[in-house]
């Protein structure tokens, strides 16, 4: 099982992003989709997550900012991150949140937002 995050970057405070991941070895559309990051010196956390059949729940941190989708059809999962703040920045990883150790972590994206 692979998972390649991409789409971080620098932006300013107030900008927007859109992280994607697409995942390879597993049957897609059965999982629960995650977004986690690791900000510098903190635990990871999850952020955000999406079920197979589209139900979505977000850390109380990123409500009414994040919105996670997922593509099944190409086995993809987006976070678009809007009203970006210098907190936000982190590394973002997307995993399975109901199946951790089926896929490994990799290197994930880093999203730096400046204020």
């Amino acid at each position: 099982v692979q998972l390649q995050a991409s789409g971080g970057g620098l932006v300013q405070a107030g900008g927007s992003l859109r992280l994607s991941c697409i995942a390879s070895g597993i049957v897609f559309s059965r999982y629960t989709m995650g977004w986690y990051r690791q900000a510098p010196g903190k635990q990871r956390e999850l952020v955000a997550y999406i079920t197979g059949g589209g139900a979505t729940e977000y850390v109380d941190s990123v409500k009414g900012r994040f919105t996670i989708s997922r593509d099944n059809a190409e086995k993809m999962v987006h976070l678009q991150m809007s009203s970006l703040k210098p907190e936000d920045t982190a590394v973002y990883y997307c995993n399975l949140p109901r199946a951790m150790g089926v896929a490994a972590w990799g290197q994930g994206t880093l999203v730096t937002v400046s204020s």
